[in-house]
């Protein structure tokens, strides 16, 4: 064993250039043998996050393995409803599933774990409101917490509309409002009429 830790020196040294994590293809392309790398994961030098998914087994543990094993394996998805609104802070449920949107012409994400929501977003109401992150210094893509709010409040039925109203109020409790931003959004979202009086209630 000590002699395959001895042999995945480079290897190593690619994965941690890649942020300690690499999908199997962006291993091969990056120099890695795929025998390689099987033999690092016998040895115990990197971890399965999932299928076709590695991580270092060296780094500190994933504070939350489940949203990044799922942002690197949907890399044009973005986090969306109740994963956002934990991310944002404005919730006080905590999600069983990974809530994640993608274009509405794209193919459904093949995950095996984590337990994973899709939402096919089409046009403005995908591509607006997407800001960058980094959760265990993995870049993933999520919904601002004013798209995200306008998003639950377009979901209502599918999410609860007490959770598209807790989320208002603990943003602006927690957050600076940014009405502007909100009704863009409400907007984009077609929300407007149904949004407006709780916004109002709050203000």
């Amino acid at each position: 064993m000590n002699r395959g830790r001895d042999t995945c020196e480079r290897p190593k040294a690619i994965f941690r250039k890649h942020g300690g994590v690499l999908r199997t293809s962006e291993a091969i392309n990056a120099g890695i043998h795929p025998r390689t790398l099987y033999a690092m994961r016998d040895a115990g030098v990197v971890e399965k996050l999932s299928r076709g998914l590695y991580r270092l087994a060296d780094m500190p543990p994933l504070g939350n393995p489940d949203l990044v094993s799922v942002a690197l394996k949907v890399p044009k998805g973005v986090i969306c409803l109740l994963s956002a609104l934990a991310y944002h802070e404005i919730t006080t449920q905590v999600p069983h599933e990974i809530y994640i949107a993608v274009p509405r012409d794209s193919r459904p994400p093949r995950i095996d774990y984590p337990p994973v929501r899709v939402f096919r977003f089409t046009g403005e109401t995908f591509s607006s409101g997407i800001e960058s992150a980094r959760v265990d210094g993995i870049p993933l893509r999520i919904y601002s917490p004013e798209k995200t709010i306008a998003d639950c409040f377009k979901y209502r039925n599918k999410i609860g509309l007490d959770t598209a109203i807790e989320a208002l109020r603990l943003y602006r409790k927690r957050k600076r409002l940014k009405v502007d931003n909100l009704m863009r959004f409400a907007s984009i979202c077609r929300v407007e009429k149904v949004m407006r009086p709780y916004l109002e209630a709050l203000l």
